[in-house]
């Protein structure tokens, strides 16, 4: 019997070290249906520092880390992906319910990862790849896609890929990054110049239309 005592408190000292825990029963996480891909350029252009964060002038894709960083808080519910695309394109996270991870991934993100050209075509077909499979009702397969040039790289034309996500019922919001005015110094002092001269805003409200979406500027 003090052999039986003693694998008792042996166990029992086991379980105690385990230090089990009852937490209720499963909840089950607040769904809306919405799959949403967030579509970021990471082409050279981004580097332009025409934005102001905190009273200091910071880069595109800085700026835009730190608006898409509440956005992605308040994604309750939804299903979040994240694609980068510069001359290539990356499904660097698929659709999850995890959003740390993808702002994790987000803020790992840099200039020229994936290129310094803008293969916008490329990345709105590897948008509708990555939603295919989804299986949330029409216009609840959402992109939303940040860039601040025109197509200049990729096999695949914007306006061809928008047709496509159109049939296949994805609404893309388009989004036009980039200050109309910048102040720089030359030889002969200070000039203005617009520093989106490039922007395609044309094509990218051309692309919201078509899919159903809308297109906005972020000038600041």
């Amino acid at each position: 019997w003090r052999l039986a005592l003693m694998w008792v408190v042996w166990a029992l000292a086991v379980l105690a070290a385990a230090r089990p825990q009852f937490v209720g029963e499963a909840v089950a996480l607040p769904r809306s249906g919405r799959d949403l891909l967030m579509v970021i350029d990471l082409s050279g252009s981004m580097e332009e520092q025409d934005f102001q964060l905190n009273g200091q002038w910071v880069d595109r894709l800085t700026a835009t880390k730190a608006v898409a960083k509440e956005f992605i808080a308040n994604r309750v519910g939804d299903r979040l992906g994240l694609i980068l695309f510069g001359r290539e394109v990356y499904l660097q996270v698929p659709l999850t319910f995890d959003r740390a991870t993808v702002q994790t991934l987000l803020d790992e993100s840099a200039i020229g990862l994936a290129g310094k050209e803008t293969a916008i075509g490329d990345a709105i077909g590897l948008a509708i790849r990555t939603l295919e499979d989804a299986s949330v009702e029409e216009g609840r397969r959402v992109v939303i896609l940040l860039t601040d040039g025109a197509n200049t790289a990729g096999s695949v034309e914007p306006l061809k890929a928008a047709e496509l996500a159109a049939q296949r019922s994805v609404v893309i919001y388009t989004v036009g990054i980039g200050a109309d005015a910048l102040t720089v110094r030359s030889l002969f002092g200070l000039r203005q110049i617009n520093p989106s001269a490039d922007l395609d805003e044309d094509t990218l409200t051309a692309i919201a239309d078509m899919t159903g979406g809308k297109y906005f500027r972020a000038r600041d």
